[in-house]
């Protein structure tokens, strides 16, 4: 079984393992395509939207060592390093680009079968290492299943306690190559904690009272904020152990 991954992560993996030559264009393509007919970029070459090649042929000629994911929620913009306007775009979505060493930023938006992006302007972003995100995401899973558990997670969710017991459990995310498949692993962990988070959050099931409801939200805060942090560290070559 496979996940797809977001779409800011695949251009940050396919895009980084292309500039890198380790795929070729058409691979490229293919990944890019997978829910879409076009990805079309506004921005970068400062005329009429351009293919996603050829907009990422060009950051490539502007500096571009890599691309790196962001995937910000209001109060952890995780991914971004500015400006506002880049940050507060990138927040409306849930997800950006970053070319990294050359300064611009994208965000992508559904319009039917195709991508439409936005570039702009993009500051250098602080980031959490692969080892800390992992970690943090360790814990976190810990403490939310405790917590899950303590709330009767079984009687008003019982497929979130199904994943919760099952954590070894997961789906298989298809990588290029030049992506350390210690980040492969982390981008899976992350994307699970995510998917137990809004399983859980979907609605109020059994909760009862204002009070089970917030710890509901409570238990299930951390875990989001750390698997969106995992998929950042996963998707952001700048802090990538060497290979």
């Amino acid at each position: 079984m496979t996940t797809p991954l977001p779409v800011s992560a695949r251009v940050a993996w396919w895009g980084t393992s292309w500039l890198h030559g380790h795929i070729v264009a058409d691979q490229l393509l293919d990944a890019l395509l997978s829910d879409s007919v076009a990805h079309l970029v506004a921005g970068v070459g400062g005329g009429e939207p351009e293919p996603m090649l050829t907009a990422l042929a060009r950051l490539r000629s502007q500096g571009a060592t890599g691309f790196g994911a962001a995937f910000p929620a209001e109060g952890d913009p995780v991914g971004l390093g500015g400006p506002a306007a880049f940050n507060a775009d990138a927040l409306e979505v849930g997800e950006a680009v970053v070319a990294v060493g050359a300064g611009v930023g994208m965000t992508p938006r559904a319009v039917g079968p195709t991508y439409e992006w936005q570039a702009q302007p993009a500051a250098r972003r602080q980031l959490p290492d692969v080892g800390e995100a992992d970690r943090a995401l360790r814990t976190a899973l810990l403490e939310s299943a405790r917590d899950l558990a303590a709330l009767d997670v079984a009687r008003w969710r019982p497929e979130v306690a199904d994943q919760m017991l099952n954590l070894r459990h997961r789906a298989v995310l298809e990588a290029p190559p030049g992506v350390p498949p210690r980040c492969v692993d982390l981008a899976a962990r992350g994307l699970q904690a995510l998917e137990i988070a809004t399983l859980a959050l979907a609605d109020d099931g059994g909760a009862v009272s204002a009070a089970e409801i917030e710890a509901r939200r409570d238990a299930l805060t951390p875990l989001e904020r750390a698997g969106r942090r995992a998929l950042v560290a996963a998707c952001s070559p700048e802090v990538w152990p060497p290979s």
